[in-house]
This record gives structure tokens, C-alpha cells and sequence, in this order.
């Protein structure tokens, strides 16, 4: 037994009525076409990841210097809205 329980020669058998039906040249395009897609799936996979990475280091380095702005009051506490606070004139 091969392969799933499919032997050798019923492969061959399968890949020999493939290439009656569409022939070699029709195959071999069909080949460079699917290795053509793979390659350009894998680029923009990479180039995805690549930018994910950029766009992470840009938000750390805005989160940075975010910290470091001593003047900006919208991460400065404030005073609470009490009942106390609202009284005083």
C-alpha cells in the first residue's frame, strides 16, 4: 500500500490521464503560474511582517516621547470633581 491506502501505480496512472488531458505545455505553465503565486504570497508575507515590525517601533517611540514631554498637561492628574471643589467660588 502507498500513500492513504493509494498505491504507485494508481498514481502514476492518474498523473498519465492528467497529462493526456491537458498536455505538457499547458502543465508547465500551470506549474510557473502556481510557483509564480507562491512567491508573491511569501513576498507579501514578509513585507507584512516587516511593516508590522515598523509600524510597532514607530508606536513605541511616539509612546516615548510622549513620556517625556514634562509641559503636557493631559497626562498630568488633576483635581477631583468633588462636591467640596464645586461649592468654592
Amino acid at each position: 500500500m502507498g500513500v492513504g491506502g493509494i498505491s504507485i501505480w494508481q498514481l502514476l496512472i492518474i498523473l498519465l490521464i492528467v497529462v493526456l488531458l491537458f498536455g505538457t505545455k499547458r502543465l508547465k505553465s500551470i506549474g510557473s503560474d502556481l510557483g509564480e503565486a507562491i512567491r508573491g504570497f511569501r513576498s507579501s508575507m514578509s513585507n507584512s511582517d516587516k511593516s508590522d515590525e515598523d509600524s510597532a517601533r514607530e508606536s513605541a517611540t511616539i509612546a516615548q516621547s510622549n513620556e517625556a514631554r514634562p509641559g503636557d498637561t493631559s497626562t498630568q492628574s488633576r483635581p477631583a470633581d468633588t462636591a467640596a471643589n464645586r461649592d468654592r467660588p
